[in-house]
């Protein structure tokens, strides 16, 4: 799975793990991505999407119906 969010398009970061003795490798900063199952009233169907831990609480206070129109206006399949 890609560490890429469908709703707010998190995606992962990227920088540098400095040790102890200030040598420095690069790293990679994921978001928390989750698969979560929604019912869609509209279309009589469930759906899967791929999201952050802060686009599930996104969902929780916008409702799905209003979530899936933003990530379909981003011009993502759903």
């Amino acid at each position: 799975m890609s560490a890429h969010c469908q709703l707010t398009g998190a995606k992962p970061g990227f920088g540098k793990t400095i040790s102890h003795s200030h040598r420095r490798t690069s790293r990679r900063f994921d978001p928390n991505i989750q698969r979560k199952r929604y019912w869609l009233e509209s279309e009589g169907r469930h759906v899967r999407l791929t999201l952050s831990t802060k686009a599930i609480k996104t969902i929780d206070a916008i409702g799905i119906e209003a979530a899936v129109a933003r990530i379909r206006a981003r011009g993502v399949k759903v």
